[in-house]
Formats: C-alpha cells, structure tokens, sequence
C-alpha cells in the first residue's frame, strides 16, 4: 500500500498556520506569491492533485474538474460557493465543502458598518475634509439620517442575518425580515423580528439588508422594479454577493433620488464595478470585505483546511456542501 501523501493544491496565499496545518497531512502546491491562476493554468496545476484549497475567486467548473482527474476534494475559503459547479462536482464524485459559521459576526458588523456610514454620510464627508472643503461648522451642513428608532428590513435570515438583527436591539430599531422559510418563532423572538412580504418590506424599510446566497434564483433581486417599491429616504445596504442588485437600475435610483443612499461591499463583475458608482456621493463602497478580519480570515482558512483534510482521509468534513457524493 502506497504511503503517498495526498497532493493539494492552494490557489492564493493563505495564512502559515494553515500551510503548517495541511503540510501534516498533504503534500503541498502553495501560491503565496497570490499571484491567480486564470482558468487554463489552474486545471495544468491541479492535473495531479487530489485535494483543492480555493477562493471565491476561483472558478471550479466541469472544464476545470475534466482536467484534474484525481481530484476528491474542493474545500472553498467562503460561507458562498457560487464559484463552484456543486453538481458538476458530484457527478464526478468530488466533495465540495465551505466555511460557513467562523464569519457571521464578522460579516454583520461590516453590514452595520456601511449602514451607520452610509446613514451619517462618512465617506464623503471624509472626502470633503480632506480636500479643504470644510471652514467650519453650519447648523444644516451634510445632514444624514437617524438610524436609531428606524425601520430594518432584512432579506435572507440565515445565520449572518440574524446576527445583523441582533445588533438592531441597541438602536432600538423596528426588526422586519423576508426569507425563503419563515424562522422559528424562538429564532424571531431572539432576534425580535417580524415576517413580512417581500413588498412589503420594500415598502416598509428604512434601511434594507441583503443577505442572501447568489444564484440563478436571487440575481437581481433587487433591480428597478423593487428600488421603486422603496421608500425615496430608504438606504440598501449588499454586504451578500454581486449579482443580487442590478448595479446599473441602483446607480439610476441613486442618481434620480428615488432612493436616498446605499452602502456596498460586492458589485457585479468585481473587481470591475461600475465606474459611475464612483461618480456618486451617496454610496458608501468596499472592496468585498465582509469576513476581512484577521481573525476571522484566519479562521476561515483553517476551517477549510480542516474540511480538506477530513474530505481527503475518507471522513466526513465538517461542512459538505454535497452529502450525496458519500452516498
């Protein structure tokens, strides 16, 4: 019997802890130069690997998967796994896993975070000082809105929306959610929010959240019919995924005031965003940072090196995205 150490491959940097991890365990492709692989490169890279450590920034199709035909496992750096073909690889009887749980508060406070900024103005704000716009206090100068007392409309009540609800007891804000499935009436209670209709919650909202996964079912969730159900002093908050707003009907509303303001950290075709997006004062933009803390970024990591690990010894991972692949 061969004592071979499985093969994996790591597609972008990664943390040494994590490296030391996997090294117990595999033998070892890494990529700390975090230089990405485009699409060709990445399947001559993983032609004679068993195991991928990958990044939402990866695309795991039935292509890639054709040209790695040892390939057993797909762990994802990622609670979302959009980037992976799940049925491509379980037709091919490869695991797939992410890394959902270790980033939900995380994820929450940078919701919160383009809220309060997107409700107080402090981007642009900030860029008016540090221009020299600023000579002095005015009573009526740059006023933003109050989000304390205000109405919170969230869409999608997994694990991350709840705990973005959670943080609304200490602004006293009204609590409103839509879901696919109505949560627990214990889960509601804890996080003292009510179930509405999805229109309904449009209507209502001072301050939408999206947090959602992406897929052929949710893209543009959110495009020019539902930014006109919006109350005009409402503000979108998309800390979820690109694809889920129609980036071009949202800069439209933003322009024409059908809305007052937005707050978002992923856009359509990222890193390329829109560039009128720049253009505009009342939008609050970061580059896909929700989970970017060290800690957390950490965690996640080593999550999925877990799940590699696991997937590649015959066990069960501990966050199988497709349990029929075992049977």
């Amino acid at each position: 019997m061969s004592n071979r150490k499985p093969r994996v491959l790591v597609t972008r940097e990664v943390f040494d802890e994590t490296l030391d991890y996997l090294r117990l365990h595999c033998e070892i492709l890494d990529n700390q130069r975090d230089m990405p692989y485009a699409p060709e490169a990445l399947g001559k890279a993983l032609a004679d690997c068993d195991g991928l450590l990958c990044a939402l920034t990866d695309k795991v199709d039935a292509a890639l998967l054709a040209a790695a035909p040892k390939l057993k496992a797909v762990a994802n750096i990622a609670v979302g796994y959009n980037n992976i073909d799940v049925p491509a690889c379980t037709a091919r009887g490869v695991l797939a896993t992410n890394t959902p749980g270790v980033l939900d508060d995380s994820t929450a406070d940078l919701a919160w975070t383009l809220m309060l900024g997107a409700a107080r103005r402090i981007t642009e704000v900030e860029r008016r000082i540090r221009s020299g716009e600023w000579t002095g206090w005015r009573l009526k100068q740059w006023l933003g809105v109050d989000v304390h007392h205000a109405t919170l409309g969230i869409i999608g009540m997994g694990r991350i929306g709840q705990a973005i609800a959670r943080r609304a007891c200490g602004f006293d804000m009204k609590v409103i959610y839509h879901n696919r499935k109505r949560i627990a009436p214990e889960i509601e209670h804890k996080c003292n929010a009510a179930y509405v209709a999805f229109d309904e919650l449009l209507a209502q909202s001072d301050f939408i959240v999206l947090q959602v996964p992406y897929s052929p079912q949710t893209h543009h969730l959110i495009g020019a019919a539902q930014l006109a159900k919006m109350k005009p002093s409402a503000i979108l908050i998309n800390s979820t995924r690109g694809g889920v707003v129609d980036d071009a009907a949202l800069i439209a509303a933003l322009k024409s005031g059908a809305i007052r303001g937005a707050g978002l950290d992923v856009f359509e075709n990222e890193p390329q965003l829109h560039p009128e997006f720049l253009k505009l004062d009342n939008v609050v933009l970061a580059p896909h940072v929700g989970s970017s803390t060290e800690a957390t970024r950490k965690a996640m990591a080593m999550l999925a090196a877990h799940n590699l690990v696991a997937a590649l010894q015959g066990a069960v991972p501990p966050n199988l995205i497709n349990p029929e692949v075992r049977g």
